[in-house]
Parts: C-alpha cells; structure tokens; sequence
C-alpha cells in the first residue's frame, strides 16, 4: 500500500519520528488495531520499568496485529502513543525508527496518569490501510 507522507512549508519540522500528515489510497481495507501495550504472548508485561524495552514489545505487537490482518508496518499511516511520562520522547522515538523505517505514520503522543496495569509505560493503538489482496474486495 503506498502511502506518501505530506509536508507543509508552514508547519515546523516533527521533532520526533512521524509525519506532519500522510496521504493513502482508500482501495484498500481500513485496519484500527486496539492500544497494543507492553504484554507479550503470554501475559506478562516486558521491561517493566524500561521504556525501551516497553516500547520494543508494544512495536512488535502492532506488527503482529497488522500482519495478521494482511498488511504490514509499512501500512500504518496513524497512531496515538499514550505514555506514562512524556521525558521519555526520545527513547521512544529512537524505538519507532527502528520498525517504522519507510513514510513515518501521522502520530499524537500524550502523557497520561494512569493505565490499566500500574507497569504499562506505554500504549499504541494504529489506523492502518491494507491492500485488498487476490480474491479479496469490499
């Protein structure tokens, strides 16, 4: 799935790893992947108290989501990061770029107080845009 990113003259230049706005063809199917945190396949929260490992896990749990409904990273073109504490931007941006290596995703982070399970540094939830694959269609 192309999807280009869209960068303004008037806007300043992200600061992090995302795209100011990113276009992509609506043929495709829509995919909204849930707030994917920090827990592996069986239940446990990863890097408790390390927002690199933290954000390691959540990247990967996107990945099995959206592969999993046939597309790939690539095919992210928003997510909303919610975070447990807003100094760790860097560290998390640094993770980001590790798997989003194409047309960053459009993205809003937050700082929020709570989360469901007091060891949740982060979560992700995405909006992705799959090609229909052979066979498949609206």
């Amino acid at each position: 799935m192309p999807k280009q990113e869209v960068t303004s003259a008037d806007l300043a230049v992200p600061n992090g790893h995302f795209s100011q706005a990113v276009t992509a063809s609506a043929s495709g199917r829509l995919v909204f992947v849930s707030g994917m945190t920090a827990r592996t396949r069986t239940g446990e929260v990863a890097g408790p108290g390390d927002i690199t490992a933290q954000t390691h896990q959540v990247c990967r749990n996107l990945k099995a989501a959206v592969e999993t409904a046939g597309g790939t990273l690539d095919d992210i073109v928003r997510v909303d990061v919610y975070v447990r504490n807003m100094e760790d931007f860097d560290a998390i941006h640094a993770v980001r770029r590790q798997y989003f290596t194409g047309v960053p995703p459009a993205s809003t982070l937050v700082e929020v107080s709570k989360f469901v399970n007091k060891d949740y540094l982060i979560e992700i939830n995405a909006i992705a845009v799959v090609q229909d694959g052979p066979g498949e269609g609206a």
